[in-house]
This record gives C-alpha cells, structure tokens and sequence, in this order.
C-alpha cells in the first residue's frame, strides 16, 4: 500500500502548497490572479476519511472495548493469594493470634487447586484450631460436580467475551463502512454541483457573446431592437442560475470539509480552488473495492452484519448452557492433604485430610427455569433475527445490481440526447446568422440543451451513489477499503 505518500499529496493538495493546471473551468471564488485548480481525487479523499476522521478513530475504540472485556474475563482465572491475619490480646492476655494464607488456581471446568499454610496460637483458641507449633501446611482439590461441572460463570464469561471480540471487529467495520458512505455520498454531491457550476459558467459566457452580438446589430440596424432585449433577458437568467450553483457548490463543498481532517484532529477546510475529480468511476471502484470478484458465497459468509450476528448467536449460546447448568444441584467436593513438612513428600498421607462435601439446590427451580425460557427465546431472536437479514441483504444487493445496469442504460441515453441538443443549437445558431432564425428559438434550444447536461449530471451522481450504496450493502471489510496500487 502507498498510502503514506498519497496521505502526504492530499495535505499538500488541501494545504495549497503546490498547484497543477486544471482542466477543468476556473472555481466561482478563485482569488484573483489564481487560474490553476488542484485536484482532490475520490481515492485520496476516501484514504484521509478512513485515517483520520474522528468517528474513524472512534470506531476503533470498539474493538479496544473488545480486547478490554477480553483482559477482564481472564483475570477470573488468575491465581489468587490470600493472607488473612486476625489477633486479639486483652488486659495482658493474648486471646488468640491466627495466621492463613492461601494460594489458589483456578482452573476450567471448576477445578480449583489450592495450597495453604496455617499457624494458630492462644489462650482461647477453640480445640478444633490447634495446630502444631511450627504450623501445619495442606495441599488439595475443590470441585462442582453438579452445578457448573460442564459451564459456570467465569466459563461463560470469558466465552463471551471472546465472541464479544471477534464481534466488535465486525462491528467496527459496519461503523467505518457507514461513515466512508456518507462521506462518499457528500463527494458526489459537490462533484454534481461543480459540473452544473461548469455548464451554466459556459452558457454565462456564451449568453454574453450573444447579447454583445445583437446588440452591435441592432446598433447597425440588421437586427431590431427587441431582440436585444430578449437577449438581454437570457443573459440575466443564466447569470442567475449561475448564482445559485456557486452556492450550491459552496455549501457542497462545506459538506466534503466536515469529513476532512489532519492528524492532530484538526479539521480541514477546502479552499476555492480546490476541485473534485472529474471521472472518477474506476477510482470509485478501486477505492471501495468494488472491482473485486465478490460472489453470493462472499456475502452470506463473510458480511460484517452476518458474522456480527454470528458471534451474538453464539453468545446467546453459551448463556443458555449456563442457564441450564444452574437445573443441576449446586455440589462442591473438597480434598486437602495435611502435613507439617511440605518439603518432604511422602509426608502428605491419605490419612491425614480435610475434606468437605456442600449440596444445595432449590426445590421447585422456577427462577432456574423461567431464566432458561428467556435465554432460549432470545437466541430464537436473534436466530431469526439473522436469517431476515441474510435474506435482506441479499435482495439488498441483487436490487442494486439491477439499479446499476439500469443507469449504465441512462448514462448512454442522456449522452445521446446531450449530443443531438447541442446539435440542434448549433444548427439553429447557423440558421440565426443567416436570418432564419430568432432569439427566442435559440434560447429555447439552449434552454433544452441546458436541462439536457444538468439532467445527464444527475444521472452520474445517481450512478456514483448506486456504487456507494452496493459498497454500503456489501459491507466491504477493512482490507478491501481504501487500498493502494
């Protein structure tokens, strides 16, 4: 990828630095003595959208939300030192004095190993905490087997929160996905309201030659004077409709610059001379990937929205096998081995434990079984949930396709129309100077031949935002966004 480089042109190009002659007709509100345009490209644009925009950033912190809760539901599986030291001496008498330290390890599936040391001194010591002097050390083994031998909450935690990271991935690219669109969307936008800056700027200028003309002829007396007026008339119309496309094209421009930012989170503003790109369909393509070979497989298996879904199903999942771990009893069995000299090891003997056995369970397990309903009609949701939405995007898609096609269709159609208007005000302009012909037919043609390009303007700002809605639909992922030759 050159996305360094191209990042670098774009500053320079949004900063002024370095200027290269445009093809295109000078910006309504160019300073004067600057005739030179620069061109900000669809592919540099999308690449310091996707880079630096603050929701960009933002949508990132999402995956860093991911790999947060990740480090969280480790950590119920660290080990645990506990040191718990209790002493109580009173008018001279040292009543008791109690030291227990712990060291445990969790394990999975509920297993727990533990090591511990213990040292019990006192007057008032009870008889079953009387320990040897030097203390007395155990080594042993807890766990369920009943409630939580096959799923319990630290499993399921971090079960989840390991599909909860793969699932902010998907998600961060669906919220990068949908602010590249907007932005792209706004790109259009400002490219429609330069073209339609463009035609009416060469109208202006041809409404201007015109009225120069008949006036020199009415002056001369080959024209009358009324056509001077009429002339006059169509000048004024042109002007104003050229007016209202620099605002438009103003306020188009205002738009692209909110998407526009540097790398200190500094916004950017699109000076006057900085104009879109003028053909910019295969670099729509490349810079959304649209000119990859994506089949029906791709979409069902690998959109972001699906895959979203997915792990959210799979979550759903493991809360219900927790749920329904909680219909067993609660049992907790517990083995330690008893010595006073760990460092010997054929002193920990079989005869000398402590052990302990717990059963607990509710006799009619109704909140047990009303959170398992819950649980299985929320995965049931969500199941069909995905299944609608597969279906949707896929119908999304096809629609899109055909939507496609169809203005490939317009775009041929309106360039014809385009070229037989210009042709018929050409011929009535040849008919005018020959005396033929009037103001008033030639102003009518050019008034066809105007609607005719703005008209072919919006068929190919249509066209482009069809592209950008396939990209949005498709929900390209980040390697596809934005790459570089």
């Amino acid at each position: 990828m050159k996305i360094p480089v191209i990042l670098i042109a774009c500053i320079c190009c949004l900063a002024g630095l370095q200027a290269q002659p445009g093809n295109l007709p000078e910006r309504a509100g160019n300073p004067e003595g600057q005739s030179d345009t620069l061109v900000l490209g669809f592919r540099e644009f999308i690449a310091q959208v996707k880079q630096f925009h603050p929701l960009a950033r933002q949508a990132r912190l999402v995956l860093d939300a991911g790999e947060a809760g990740l480090l969280q539901a480790r950590g119920g599986f660290d080990p645990k030192l506990e040191v718990d030291l209790e002493r109580k001496e009173f008018k001279g008498t040292e009543y008791y004095d109690r030291l227990n330290a712990t060291f445990k390890i969790p394990t999975w599936y509920g297993v727990e190993f533990k090591g511990q040391f213990s040292e019990n001194d006192g007057a008032f010591l009870n008889p079953d905490e009387a320990l040897p002097d030097a203390g007395l050390y155990s080594a042993g083994v807890s766990v369920s087997v009943g409630r939580g031998i096959w799923m319990d909450k630290r499993m399921a935690v971090l079960k989840k929160a390991r599909l909860y990271r793969q699932q902010s991935q998907a998600d961060l690219e669906l919220l990068v996905n949908a602010l590249l669109f907007e932005a792209s969307l706004a790109y259009f936008d400002w490219l429609q309201a330069y073209q339609d800056l463009a035609v009416f700027e060469g109208f202006v200028r041809n409404a201007r030659v015109r009225l120069e003309g008949i006036r020199q002829s009415a002056l001369a007396g080959d024209r009358p004077t009324i056509d001077t007026v009429e002339a006059r008339i169509a000048f004024a119309n042109r002007r104003l409709s050229l007016e209202q496309a620099r605002v438009r094209t103003t306020q188009a421009a205002l738009e692209v610059s909110t998407y526009l930012w540097l790398e200190d989170d500094l916004p950017v503003e699109l000076q006057p001379w900085v104009v879109p790109e003028v053909n910019p369909a295969l670099s729509v393509d490349r810079a959304l990937g649209l000119d990859l070979e994506l089949g029906e497989d791709w979409i069902s298996a690998e959109h972001p929205k699906l895959r979203s879904l997915q792990y959210k199903l799979e979550a759903l999942d493991v809360e219900r096998q927790l749920k329904a771990s909680r219909l067993l009893p609660e049992i907790d069995l517990e083995y330690n081995f008893l010595t006073e000299t760990p460092e010997l090891l054929n002193s920990f003997d079989t005869g000398q434990y402590k052990g302990g056995l717990s059963f607990r369970m509710p006799l009619f397990l109704r909140k047990e079984r009303g959170e398992l309903k819950l649980a299985k009609i929320r995965f049931r949701d969500t199941e069909l949930e995905r299944l609608s939405t597969q279906v949707g995007i896929r119908n999304k898609v096809l629609g899109i396709f055909t939507e496609l096609e169809s203005f490939e269709t317009q775009n041929s159609l309106i360039r014809d129309i385009v070229r037989d208007y210009d042709q018929l005000l050409r011929a009535e302009e040849r008919k005018f100077e020959f005396g033929e012909s009037s103001v008033f037919l030639i102003n009518s043609r050019e008034r066809a031949l105007i609607d005719a390009r703005l008209k072919s303007n919006e068929v190919g700002n249509k066209f482009l935002s069809a592209k950008a809605k396939l990209f949005q639909a498709l929900a390209l992922g980040q390697e596809e966004v934005g790459e570089q030759p």
